[in-house]
């Protein structure tokens, strides 16, 4: 019994690990795709600036991407 509750023990903590890993792997996918100026304009989007966090490209659609 007590094997089996220690087995139980590191595999939940095997799986935790995976999944943190995952989502940091995921974290970073997302948040590395950036854009140009030149880009930006061709696509149709508008250039804006963040006080203290860069320039971002917004799209036509809405959704936004850091500029390089």
């Amino acid at each position: 019994m007590r094997m089996r509750r220690i087995l139980g023990l590191a595999l939940a903590a095997a799986t935790l690990a995976g999944v943190s890993a995952v989502g940091t792997v995921g974290a970073q996918a997302a948040a590395s795709p950036t854009i140009t100026r030149e880009e930006c304009t061709a696509a149709g989007g508008q250039v804006t600036s963040r006080p203290y966090g860069g320039y971002t490209c917004t799209m036509p659609d809405g959704s936004t991407q850091s500029i390089t």
